[in-house]
């Protein structure tokens, strides 16, 4: 009975506890049942995951292009470097899929990713499935992809991915700036990237597809297929070409005269479009090697000297109250409570004319017109209305703003010849094309359209636009003259700025600097030297405003010395490139200027004959093509060329692509014009490596692409081969 009572007791507990986790599963079910939920998870969405398959289609990020289609930015593929070393993976003794010996590998792999050997066998070496290579296994272009792969070496691989790329390098960096991967996506974070970021933004697509637990797709599977967004592409007025002739100069001009700073800025002063605009120091937005995230063309304000001159003579024409053969005594005036205002020579050059004064670019001659001949409230509407107290409003992120000091006597008198008052260089483009363009002042941009690469929408687009018409055309055409002399006359301090064949007319400046405690720096290099110049005089094609900061001169030069370096090189190249026809009958005032000798027009002569006579004068001849008669030459006819410069002869005969290793940009570029190429380069310097290879027949139009390298880069390569 006791063995019975203790059995069915047993029992019954045993009972209690099945129904116990009955109830608890039938409660569990009920409510997975009525909710669809586990542990706060919806069954429905992991059947939908396990079930279902999601494959992205990736879309690009749009490019940033020159006026021309040249493109600035664009996405490219880009791979990483990766080491499998997880024995396991290999199934075929034959065939390993993992490093089998990681010296022999690390010995190969290193010279080509810039890393010592011991570096490579140390990652090579490590108790991992598989490795990276940072830094130097990142970024891996195709073409080193394909050497590596060359090699053949057991679990070496890759990883395909995304960057952001700019073929040219330190080109425009501040304006175009640059992007960067931000979580996945490729993010603007300066400069037209950052500016234009929601139009350049790309959204990738999907395709998702129902499948069975092995993973092959169902037959009645309902596809959902989401198309990629690519970024819509960014055209900007900036042309390669000038571009580069602005980069090229700059860079010339920096490693011999090493400036604080440098701005240059190129406008086509009809329209307003800004042709090329760069600065010094930059950067390479491929390494973001960043010291000044600021484009100083827009945004950095400083006193501008005497190019302000410019705009207080328009003025004073304008007005009618400027008569240049009029006299007056130069060397210094007298400011109420103030110390006088005093020539830059300080003691003036006697009693002369105003068209002189101008010439000689003497402050006094300007004090007068703004005190006594135009009046400070008049003098004040004319910087109104040139632009000068506010915004240009150009479509650049961060423009800076001006700081006109006009409340004393003093501050009115020398804002009149660009000291005590602060503007920016894009203020001084934009009021300049008033006098570059008969009276109109046109609104500087840079952005030309925004273009959906997928049907061709023009989501946006920028035309000229004329701010007013602060002076006649009348004015504008006197100022013009009168700048000319500048350049021109034996008196004017803009001489080393002229250029054979075309007539210059502009204004040089050089600005004092704030120091620390608030006092002018001194010494003679101590200075802002500019010059803001057009050309043709008579219908300026191109308005350039160059500008170098505390440039190391040498004892016998000035400061017009790097800034003419500059101006003239890309104002002559910039004008030929436009087929600006030169004019050989302008009279030269700078002896500098007879330098080398003008080149005859050598069309339909022999080439033989031609070829010896250059040579016997010390040119570099490049013949192009197997024929016997001269069909095209550059540099062009009448032009004036120096002892060993390249001179490139087309026959009549088929051209063949010439070695133009160790050739300059600027060389290439004439082969370029003169074989109608379409030339695309990488890099700064000379010539290292080219697409099309020497002895290769030349179709039109066929694409050239050059590679470019310092140098010292160059000898060394050449002295390995």
């Amino acid at each position: 009975m006791k063995k019975n009572q203790n059995m069915n007791r047993g029992a019954a507990i045993l009972s209690i506890i099945f129904a116990l986790l009955f109830f608890v599963l039938f409660v569990r079910f009920f409510y997975i049942q009525i909710t669809g939920k586990v542990d706060g998870q919806l069954l429905a969405v992991k059947a939908q995951e396990k079930y279902e398959n999601k494959i992205t289609l990736e879309a690009q990020r749009g490019n940033i292009l020159d006026r021309n289609g040249e493109v600035l930015a664009q996405d490219t593929s880009t791979f990483t470097l990766v080491a499998v070393l997880d024995e396991s993976l290999t199934t075929d003794p034959d065939h390993p899929q993992h490093v089998v010996d990681p010296q022999e590998t690390a010995e190969k792999l290193a010279p080509l990713i810039n890393m010592d050997v011991s570096e490579v066998l140390s990652i090579l070496t490590k108790d991992r499935k598989q490795v990276e290579f940072g830094t130097n296994g990142r970024n891996i272009s195709f073409s080193k992809k394909k050497e590596i792969e060359a090699l053949g070496l057991p679990g070496i691989g890759f990883i395909r991915d995304t960057k952001r790329f700019y073929p040219n390098g330190n080109f425009a960096s501040n304006v175009i700036g640059f992007a960067q991967n931000d979580q996945g996506k490729t993010v603007g974070k300066l400069g037209i990237e950052k500016y234009l970021n929601k139009y350049l933004q790309e959204k990738d697509g999907y395709v998702k597809y129902e499948q069975d637990h092995y993973g092959f797709k169902l037959p009645n599977s309902d596809d959902q297929i989401v198309s990629p967004d690519n970024g819509a592409n960014v055209y900007l007025t900036i042309d390669q070409k000038i571009q580069t002739f602005l980069e090229d100069a700059m860079n010339e001009v920096e490693k011999e005269y090493q400036p604080q700073k440098m701005i240059g800025i190129v406008i086509d002063p009809k329209t307003g479009k800004i042709l090329a605009m760069t600065q010094r120091p930059s950067f390479d937005p491929n390494k973001r090697n960043i010291v000044n995230y600021y484009n100083d063309a827009i945004s950095y304000a400083y006193e501008p000297g005497s190019t302000m001159k410019i705009f207080t003579l328009a003025a004073a024409i304008n007005e009618g109250v400027y008569k240049g053969d009029e006299k007056y005594r130069s060397g210094t005036y007298p400011v109420k409570g103030s110390k006088p205002i005093r020539d830059h020579n300080n003691k003036g050059w006697g009693t002369i004319t105003f068209d002189e004064g101008v010439q000689r670019s003497s402050n006094v001659a300007f004090a007068i017109i703004a005190k006594e001949k135009l009046g400070f409230d008049t003098f004040y509407h004319y910087l109104e209305q040139f632009g000068f107290t506010k915004k240009t409003g150009i479509d650049l992120p961060n423009e800076g703003t001006s700081k006109i000091n006009f409340q004393y006597e003093v501050e009115k008198i020398t804002t009149a010849f660009g000291q005590g008052t602060a503007v920016t260089p894009i203020q001084q483009i934009q009021a300049a094309t008033a006098i570059a363009n008969d009276g109109k002042m046109m609104k500087p941009y840079i952005i030309e359209k925004v273009v959906d690469p997928d049907d061709g929408e023009v989501l946006l687009e920028n035309k000229p636009i004329v701010v007013r018409e602060p002076i006649t055309k009348e004015t504008a055409n006197k100022v013009r003259d009168i700048l000319g002399t500048v350049v021109s006359s034996e008196n004017g301090t803009g001489q080393p700025y002229q250029i054979e064949g075309y007539e210059v007319a502009g204004k040089t400046g050089t600005a004092q600097i704030a120091g620390k405690n608030g006092k002018y720096l001194t010494g003679r290099e101590n200075y802002i030297f500019s010059f803001l110049g057009m050309a043709p005089k008579d219908n300026p094609r191109l308005l350039v405003y160059v500008a170098v900061q505390q440039p190391k001169l040498k004892p016998t030069e000035v400061g017009s010395a790097p800034v003419s370096k500059i101006f003239k090189t890309v104002m002559k190249n910039g004008l030929e490139y436009l087929q600006v026809k030169p004019d050989h009958n302008t009279t030269r005032q700078k002896s500098e200027m007879n330098i080398g000798f003008l080149i005859e027009d050598f069309s339909n002569q022999d080439v033989q004959k031609v070829s010896e006579q250059l040579m016997e004068q010390k040119m570099d001849v490049i013949t192009l093509g197997d024929g016997k008669t001269v069909i095209a030459q550059y540099p062009l006819a009448h032009s004036r060329v120096i002892a060993n410069e390249k001179i490139l002869l087309k026959t009549d005969g088929q051209v063949t692509m010439p070695d133009i290793t160790g050739w300059s940009l600027r060389d290439v570029w004439k082969l370029a014009s003169i074989l109608d190429l379409d030339l695309d380069y990488e890099g700064n310097g000379y010539v290292q490596t080219q697409s099309i290879k020497a002895g290769t027949k030349i179709k039109n139009k066929a694409s050239l692409t050059v590679k470019l390298t310092k140098k010292t880069d160059l000898i060394q390569d050449q002295k390995e081969q």
